[in-house]
C-alpha cells in the first residue's frame, strides 16, 4: 500500500503548492495528501480564531492513521506541532524552509506586532498590492521569475480576510517557542532549506541538530523551494 505523505503549504499559499512535487512523487510507493490549513484556500471560512491546536486538529482529522508529514514554512512549523500532538502517528517528518520560533520574547513581541500590521494590510489595500508587496520580502529575493509567477498564482486562490485571521493566530509572532521539545521528535526527520535562504538555512541547521534522528539537506534554492526545486524535494521525500 502506498505511504501516504500529508503535505501542508506554507502563509497565503494553498494545497495546490504542492502540485509539483506531488506529480514527481512515485504513486506506486506514496500518496501525496496536500492539505489546505485554517484561512487558506477551500479552508478560508474555517472557524475564527485560527489556533495552532485548531490547525493541528483539522490537520489530523483529515490524515489517515499513520503518515508521513512535510510542512513548508508555516506548514512547517503547523507539522512541528501536529508531530508533536501525536508523534505515533508520524512515520516521519520532512521540515522545509521552517523554524521552531522565536525564543526571544521582545523579537516575538516585535513579530507580533508586524503580523498585526499585515493582517490590518489584508482588510485595507487592494489583494492585489499586498502580494505585491509580499513578494518583494527579502526573503524571495534572487528568485527566478516562473518562481515568483507560480507563488503569485497560488496566493490568489485565498481570500484576504481569511488570510488576515491566520495571519493573526498562526503567524510566527503568535507561536510560543519549540526548540526546548525538539528532543521529543524521536521519528527519522529532514530539515530542507536553500542555499540562497541564509536566515532559514541556519534555523534548519540548528533544527537538525537537535531532532535526535535528524538530517539536512541543502537544496539549490531561496526560500520557495516547493516551486523552485519540486522535483528535488520530491526526491528527499521518497526514502
Amino acid at each position: 500500500m502506498p505511504e501516504t505523505i500529508v503535505m501542508l503549504h506554507g502563509f497565503s499559499g494553498t494545497r495546490r503548492a504542492w502540485d509539483g512535487v506531488a506529480a514527481a512523487l512515485d504513486r506506486e510507493r506514496y500518496m501525496p495528501l496536500a492539505i489546505d490549513l485554517p484561512g487558506h484556500g477551500e479552508q478560508a471560512d474555517a472557524p475564527r480564531p485560527i489556533t495552532f491546536a485548531g490547525s493541528v486538529e483539522h490537520v489530523l482529522a483529515r490524515a489517515p492513521e499513520r503518515f508521513a508529514l512535510c510542512g513548508y514554512s508555516l506548514g512547517g512549523r503547523i507539522a512541528l506541532h501536529v508531530a508533536l500532538s501525536a508523534p505515533g502517528r508520524v512515520s516521519r517528518l520532512a521540515l522545509v524552509s521552517s523554524s521552531a520560533g522565536i525564543e526571544d520574547d521582545a523579537e516575538r513581541a516585535r513579530r507580533r506586532e508586524h503580523d498585526v500590521r499585515l493582517a490590518l494590510e489584508l482588510e485595507s489595500i487592494p489583494f492585489e498590492d499586498f502580494i505585491e508587496r509580499w513578494r518583494a520580502q527579502p526573503l524571495f529575493a534572487d528568485e527566478p521569475a516562473a518562481v515568483g509567477r507560480l507563488a503569485r498564482e497560488d496566493q490568489r486562490r485565498n481570500r484576504p480576510d481569511a488570510l488576515a485571521a491566520a495571519m493573526l493566530g498562526i503567524g510566527t509572532g503568535s507561536m510560543l517557542p519549540l526548540w526546548g521539545r525538539l528532543g521529543q521528535l524521536r521519528m527519522p526527520s529532514v530539515v530542507i532549506a536553500g542555499e540562497r535562504d541564509a536566515k532559514f538555512l541556519e534555523l534548519g541547521r540548528r533544527m537538525a541538530g537537535e531532532l535526535p534522528d535528524g538530517r539536512l539537506c541543502v537544496l539549490a534554492g531561496g526560500h520557495g523551494l516547493v516551486f523552485e526545486r519540486p522535483r528535488e524535494l520530491a526526491l528527499e521525500l521518497s526514502y
